[in-house]
């Protein structure tokens, strides 16, 4: 017998160190080739690291939460043979990046090894788990048997809550992938009575790591940084929401449904076109404000991993429907975890909307280095004076922050106030000029 030695994986370009977030086995488990051992997060891209070879674990190289660099010792197992340890994949120096939150990605040459065929080799004569076998839609695990899952789809488990355990798995080593997961809400789970009332005096510890860590990291940068000032608004839509029901009624097949979002980010371009320092970075290490001509419109979205910013690149270049079509496929890209690093970095100015959970009036947290944030609130039927009477209005409003080093209250609210009287008269955002 001897040991194989498996080192973390160089998993980005420019990438040092990254953070451990799961493991999925654990000492004296037997894995097989191309099973996935640990995963771990790099600029909020998860990244799973498979085992190259047959073997028992004998060692585990950290804690969750943990930063471990390029090349350091990850795992080490007992194999059959004289065993190896692989040289280590040079660390890169970090590079600096654009803001922005990052989807969860899988590394690709280790999905593609993951996908061809195998053979059962003689290192080890039994897989360590196969794959369940549904009884009634209840997968056959032992108590204390860990599923293997991605971290998204442990995610969506937990928040559904659903046991992985009575989940049946028909990945490589029984491993669950989303379709099973699909499959198993499709069936319906049987849900447990519920309990008689009695106090509750648990206290479950919760690590953050992971993305929300980096969501945590970036949030207190932005508010110990910037001194934010908000300015609300009310904005009478009536109109926009006629023209835009009007419009998604005669759209041809192949255009996408219009949202208020595409109205909003081209309302966005004619007032930075007015106001180019709200379309900015601000290097406060440097003191450099970095204007940009380019209007890089960031859209926050929440997905099952978190909070992330996919980015609608040169919205000043971009028609209503354009602008549509690309915040579709951003918003599915977030959502399924397959958005890129291009789609996720650059933004120069953010919108950002809870949709009809928006409630009436928010606080937005500006997405740091940037120095303005618009938040959309939901559109309510208001009662409106026209002068003689009161009249329903479709009424919404707009909850704005900007950085009150290098923006003042003043242009704040001629920027909002402009952007108002675009989409209350939505006939201007299409006028040239």
């Amino acid at each position: 017998m001897g040991e194989y030695v498996i080192k973390l994986p160089d998993v980005g370009e420019g990438v040092a160190e990254a953070e451990l977030v799961e493991w999925n086995v654990k000492i004296g488990d037997l894995v097989r080739e191309d099973m996935v051992l640990a995963a771990v997060m790099t600029d909020k891209a998860t990244v799973e690291i498979p085992s190259p070879v047959d073997g028992e674990i004998i060692w585990l190289g950290g804690e969750i939460g943990q930063i471990i660099a390029i090349g350091s010792p990850l795992v080490r197992l007992k194999v059959e043979g004289e065993g190896h340890a692989p040289e280590p994949s040079p660390a890169k120096p970090a590079k600096a990046e654009a803001p922005a939150l990052q989807a969860e990605k899988k590394l690709e040459p280790a999905k593609a090894e993951a996908e061809k065929p195998k053979t059962k080799p003689a290192a080890v004569a039994e897989p360590p788990r196969t794959t369940p076998q549904s009884i009634g839609g209840v997968a056959p695990r032992g108590e204390g048997e860990k599923p293997l899952a991605s971290p998204a789809i442990r995610l969506r488990a937990r928040e559904a809550g659903v046991d992985l355990r009575q989940v049946s798995g028909t990945g490589p080593a029984g491993r669950i992938t989303h379709e099973d997961l699909e499959a198993f809400f499709a069936r319906g789970s049987q849900r447990p009575g519920v309990a008689a009332l009695a106090p509750d005096n648990s206290i479950k510890e919760i690590k953050v790591v992971g993305l929300r860590r980096k969501i945590a990291e970036k949030m207190a940068i932005a508010k110990s940084h910037i001194p934010h000032i908000t300015y609300v608004e009310e904005i009478d839509v009536t109109a926009l929401e006629e023209l835009r029901a009007t419009l998604n009624a005669k759209k041809r097949a192949d255009q996408p449904k219009l949202t208020i979002l595409p109205f909003l980010m081209r309302a966005m371009v004619k007032a930075i076109a007015d106001q180019p320092n709200l379309n900015a970075l601000y290097d406060d290490d440097a003191n450099v404000i970095n204007q940009y001509g380019g209007v890089h419109i960031g859209i926050a979205a929440q997905t099952p991993n978190g909070l992330v910013v996919p980015v609608v690149k040169h919205a000043e270049a971009r028609t209503l429907w354009d602008c549509a079509a690309e915040v579709n496929l951003l918003a599915d890209a977030a959502k399924t975890g397959s958005a890129t690093r291009e789609q996720l970095t650059g933004s120069t100015i953010t919108i950002t909307s809870l949709g009809s959970m928006g409630g009436v009036v928010t606080t937005p947290v500006i997405n740091y280095p940037e120095v303005a944030i618009i938040g959309v609130n939901k559109i309510m039927v208001r009662p409106v004076w026209d002068g003689t009477s009161f009249i329903p209005r479709k009424m919404m409003n707009l909850s704005s922050s900007f950085d009150h080093r290098v923006i003042d209250g003043w242009d704040a609210a001629v920027f909002i106030q402009r952007i108002k009287t675009l989409l209350e008269t939505p006939a201007l955002i299409f006028v040239e000029g």
